[in-house]
């Protein structure tokens, strides 16, 4: 894949400052897709490499995987390049067909295999639509408006996406949780996959919140990862849709409740985790957030352990290790409390009073070792 810009500051497709390379989004894949299919249509060859203008000026060129093309219908096909991002759809062939529609329809979409129909409300996209977002259906949009004015005509088509193998990859996403069902969606807002931004996640996060407070969902809870879903699921009895999967981003699932509140929200996670969360991290990842050893030390002296037991646990080597000192002296209750208290404060801080907010520590085999309350 080749990429061209009109200066450096748009150049998004350069390596980042960690050297990663920068990849394609569905959406900009679907664009390049759509509009090789329609010049086919309208004259009657495929471009390729098919060139497209992103929405920050970018202009990028996608090689075509395959083509077809008969008298009332075109297709093409991109894979997609995430660049260094493990993203679940790298390597997945996107396809658009382009099908002519009476004068003045304008343009349509469908979902074509692998690509999922909403069923739920609180999603960008209404109920009974393919799962094609605004931005990517914008983009879309434009790309075969500039083709139809080269021609001189309106563009009346109607555009089926379609993502090979997209029903399976689809479970490894949250589009179940969102009633999103059949495949996968078409994303993307600037057409540029930024390396382990993990843009995707973000989203789903806001969405699940989305769909949560349309459907009538009063209470949800963010769990950093499977064990802490189950667990939460079943302490408050919740859901499947009502369990949000925010992984390591404690702060865009926070952020967001307070810019669209809930009456109720509960966060699951393990003693590491939540120990970091304590301290006002946001960001939970391991590169981005460190335990303080130390600082649990501290609270575990304020927890009532003697001078010998808090040396001890500072020279522990993880949050894991604190907490075996503590449960040998008969105080891991406390110490996780201790830490859940600190993260419910900090959650509310960030919250600004949107929801009421309580906090579970999930030991690695499921078991509650705190829960305090809202």
């Amino acid at each position: 894949m080749n990429e061209n810009a009109q200066n450096d500051d748009q150049d998004e497709g350069r390596p980042n400052a960690a050297g990663l390379r920068r990849g394609w989004t569905t959406g900009a894949c679907a664009t390049a897709a759509a509009k090789a299919a329609y010049e086919a249509l309208l004259g009657g060859s495929f471009p390729d490499p098919v060139a497209i203008r992103l929405p920050r000026g970018l202009r990028a060129e996608f090689p075509l995987a395959a083509s077809c093309l008969d008298e009332t219908t075109a297709s093409a096909a991109v894979i997609k390049d995430a660049g260094d991002d493990p993203d679940v759809t790298h390597g997945a062939e996107i396809k658009c067909t382009v099908a002519r529609t009476a004068p003045g329809t304008g343009i349509s979409y469908a979902a074509g295999n692998g690509v999922g129909t909403v069923t739920l409300p609180g999603l960008p996209i209404p109920p009974g639509e393919p799962a094609i977002n605004p931005k990517p259906r914008e983009m879309i949009a434009a790309a075969l408006e500039e083709v139809a004015a080269e021609y001189g005509m309106d563009a009346d088509v109607r555009v089926t996406v379609s993502i090979e193998g997209g029903e399976l990859l689809a479970e490894k996403t949250a589009n179940p949780r969102l009633g999103i069902v059949g495949g996968l969606s078409v994303l993307g807002t600037t057409g540029v996959v930024i390396p382990y931004s993990c843009a995707s996640w973000v989203h789903s996060i806001h969405r699940a919140v989305d769909v949560a407070r349309a459907t009538g969902i009063d209470h949800v809870a963010g769990a950093t990862g499977r064990t802490s879903e189950t667990a939460v699921q079943t302490h408050w009895n919740l859901d499947e849709r009502a369990v949000i999967d925010m992984g390591d981003f404690s702060g865009a699932l926070l952020k967001y409740v307070r810019a669209h509140p809930l009456p109720r929200l509960t966060i699951a996670g393990g003693f590491g985790k939540l120990s970091k969360l304590a301290d006002g991290h946001m960001d939970l990842h391991s590169s981005r957030s460190s335990v303080d050893i130390a600082g649990l030390a501290r609270r575990l002296a304020r927890c009532g352990a003697t001078s010998e037991t808090v040396a001890e646990a500072q020279a522990a080597v993880s949050a894991g290790g604190v907490l075996v000192v503590a449960a040998r002296v008969g105080l891991s209750d406390k110490l996780c409390r201790d830490v859940a208290l600190a993260s419910r404060e900090v959650c509310r801080a960030a919250l600004g009073g949107a929801a009421d907010v309580d906090v579970l520590v999930v030991a690695r085999d499921g078991e509650v070792l705190a829960h305090v309350d809202a």
